[in-house]
């Protein structure tokens, strides 16, 4: 049967999506021991006659106006050239490089340095190389940051999130990288945000909360004064805080008066932003993130959405997870299937001595660890080399 839809709250039940086809006795399993009191069947879609799915709360006034970019015929995303091992180890080094030049750009904001775009040109290339022979590599470890690093390495997230979702979406070479360039560029406004307010360990005052609210305003001034930037990333660096329904800022714009790069820049924005460690708070995982984003009905593009979350992993490859039965584990991949169940192998941790890699589904992940949290030393090299010997 097809799923259409669950009666209750989408974190009531076990999936990561609310749309589906049950096409295993396991998928069965998962829905009779859950919470859930009533699916919604579409029987045109399934083989058992079942009540039409009632109709969204929220529907934008017109459909988004489709974006000019060139048909998958003409560009079709680039075959994996990499194992992930390989791409893996490349990318570590190239985002601690990405790091060091998004820090000096914010460094130069602050002393009151004019930006040169195309400076950050060969750095925007390196990364949608790096994407391109494969993209799990990179965007695991932009996933992986820790709050010490979140200012910058954020900027950096974003832009391979936004190259990511480029060639998911066919666009010709310029425009991806016009659409990494804009996702390194959306937050330079903060660099000149009150270091007491963009560092502050809890939440805003709403005084505070205004100020920061500028940020994308005084980005856009930033931008608008420099040299190299496109149409494209001012667009980005000022919308990517509205919304699909207007509720936004600073314009308030609504569904087809947003841009496509801007559309793309709120869910890439957002989804980094909630997943990462913060000062004030505990990341979400991807699972978590992926169905609280689905229930803010107006926030995003709705149809872009779906296609943002097949372009990213639930899981991020290296993410050190803990199992419902006390254990820890590291990442090794994904799981295309059931992007909930990835494979693992279990760490040394507690009465665990040794390194196994577990069958998957075998084991339930409740959330995501820190290695700070878990008093691993050194992990970077030995997630690295654990990633080498273990990735199937």
């Amino acid at each position: 049967m097809y799923v259409q839809g669950f009666d209750g709250s989408w974190l009531d039940h076990p999936f990561w999506r609310s749309r589906f086809v049950i096409q295993s006795d396991r998928d069965l399993e998962k829905l009779r021991d859950s919470g859930v009191e009533a699916v919604i069947i579409d029987d045109e879609k399934g083989h058992a006659p079942a009540p039409r799915a009632p109709a969204p709360r929220w529907e934008p006034p017109h459909r988004p106006v489709p974006p000019p970019w060139v048909p998958p015929a003409y560009h079709q995303r680039p075959d994996q050239k990499q194992s992930f091992a390989g791409a893996y180890s490349q990318a570590t080094k190239l985002f601690g490089r990405s790091k060091r030049s998004v820090a000096s750009m914010y460094s130069d904001v602050r002393l009151g340095k004019a930006i040169k775009a195309e400076k950050l040109a060969p750095l925007v290339e390196d990364i949608t190389r790096s994407i391109d022979q494969n993209p799990r590599a990179f965007i695991s470890i932009a996933q992986l940051k820790n709050r010490h690093e979140y200012t910058y390495m954020h900027s950096v997230a974003v832009c391979a999130l936004m190259i990511n979702l480029a060639r998911e979406l066919r666009f010709n070479e310029a425009a991806v990288r016009d659409a990494g360039m804009a996702g390194l560029l959306h937050d330079i406004g903060k660099a000149v945000m009150p270091v007491e307010i963009l560092d502050k360990p809890g939440a805003l005052e709403d005084h505070e909360y205004n100020v920061m609210k500028t940020h994308p305003e005084r980005g856009h001034e930033l931008l608008a004064k420099s040299s190299g930037v496109s149409h494209n990333a001012l667009e980005v660096c000022l919308r990517h805080h509205e919304k699909f329904d207007g509720s936004g800022y600073p314009g308030g714009l609504i569904g087809e008066r947003l841009s496509l790069f801007a559309r793309m820049s709120a869910l890439c924005d957002v989804y980094d932003a909630v997943t990462s460690e913060r000062a004030y708070k505990k990341p979400w995982t991807p699972t978590e993130t992926v169905a609280r984003m689905r229930e803010w009905d107006g926030h995003f593009d709705p149809e872009m959405f779906e296609i943002f979350v097949r372009s990213v992993g639930i899981y991020p490859a290296g993410a050190l997870v803990r199992l419902k039965s006390g254990g820890i584990a590291m990442v090794t991949g994904e799981n295309p299937e059931d992007p909930t169940c990835p494979p693992m192998i279990r760490l040394p941790h507690g009465d665990c001595v040794e390194t196994e890699r577990l069958p998957v589904g075998s084991e339930e992940i409740t959330n995501m660890e820190s290695p700070e949290a878990l008093g691993f030393t050194l992990w970077e090299a030995e997630r690295a080399r654990l990633i080498r010997q273990y990735r199937s």
